[in-house]
């Protein structure tokens, strides 16, 4: 019962944000044309202006992050958004982030839920203040309950399963599922589904992924205890590419296979110094769901119907189809 609460303030707000946007368009005439002089604004929403914030659970460095937000930035050009990005890793530092686009009045959030309990009574305060919310990246158990309007992101879950699989067809024989982030549902769903599915032992190791040297050092230790590792399993690009040096200071026969691409990444499986990555689109991960707060405002829209997510993953990226995806990714946009 509350979407149709919700549905008939947000259209109270449209309506007057429409309004406001109409009183105060005149001041933006002289930009508009200039854009238009050199065909910048070809194919781009002539409706109201809109803020949107995106908040995510970034750790500083975290290169995977940049790809979401240059898709949520795509978006935002194409729709005639001000996109304000903001993350912090500490749960509780990012629900006070969401409070603060909420306090901002802003017409519209996309937010990530690896911790969905901490962002439970901040997403309630952005329902009361009519303010639309869209879930990506993590939270896909959660985002219907919290109240979100549409998720996009990767089943974790599913992910892990068909990765699992992909390493009893490589003939692995133990595995070693290296977390970077201790209670972060998402990596946890991908260790989890990689047990599953998976008919050899897997163990699993927890790093602090903010600091890299500590990864290395963790990775090697385990790799130098146990010769019997034959698979790294990581969960993020650059853990990937630590590992590799790891696998190597250990004298180590594992090889190391990964979920998430960056591109670095992509040229590790050209040279064949990583085996494969499951890539979930962080690309259109951010474009959706910044493009939907767009397609709801003006539309009333949402993907799923607000029952179903709308999976952007998993695709497996290996020596078969890598060449494709790199000149994507040499722009930065896989």
């Amino acid at each position: 019962m509350h979407r149709h609460h919700r549905a008939a303030a947000l259209a109270a707000t449209v309506l007057t944000g429409a309004l406001l946007a109409t009183g105060c368009s005149s001041s933006s005439g002289g930009k508009k044309s200039e854009e238009t002089a050199n065909g910048a604004s070809a194919g781009k929403a002539t409706t109201p202006r809109m803020t949107v914030a995106l908040v995510t659970h970034q750790a500083p460095g975290d290169t995977f992050w940049d790809t979401v937000r240059k898709g949520a930035e795509a978006a935002a050009a194409k729709d005639n958004i001000k996109l304000v990005y903001s993350a912090d890793p500490n749960a509780g530092n990012q629900a006070n982030l969401v409070q603060n686009a909420i306090d901002q009045k802003v017409d519209g959030i996309a937010v990530t839920l690896a911790k969905p309990d901490a962002m439970k009574s901040v997403l309630a305060k952005a329902e009361q203040a009519g303010i639309p919310v869209t879930g990506l990246n993590a939270g896909l158990s959660q985002w219907k309950s919290l109240g979100l309007l549409e998720y996009f992101g990767q089943d974790e879950t599913v992910a892990g399963e068909a990765f699992g699989k992909k390493l009893n067809d490589i003939g692995a024989k133990h595995a070693v599922c290296v977390v970077q982030e201790q209670g972060n549902v998402a990596l946890t769903q991908r260790c989890d589904g990689v047990k599953k599915t998976f008919s050899g032992k897997t163990d699993v190791l927890y790093v602090n992924g903010t600091d890299m040297p500590s990864v290395k050092s963790t990775i090697t230790a385990k790799l130098s205890a146990d010769k019997s590792i034959d698979e790294v399993v990581t969960l993020a690009a650059p853990i990937a590419l630590t590992a590799t040096q790891s696998v190597s200071d250990a004298g180590s026969k594992a090889k190391v296979a990964t979920f998430d691409l960056n591109k670095d990444l992509i040229k590790a499986i050209q040279k064949n110094s990583i085996q494969f990555a499951v890539d979930q689109q962080p690309y259109l991960q951010g474009y959706l769901a910044v493009d939907a707060l767009w397609l709801y405002k003006n539309n009333g829209n949402y993907s799923g119907g607000g029952e179903q997510p709308v999976l952007t993953g998993p695709a497996f990226v290996d020596k078969s189809n890598v060449d494709k995806v790199a000149a994507f990714a040499a722009k930065g946009t896989r």
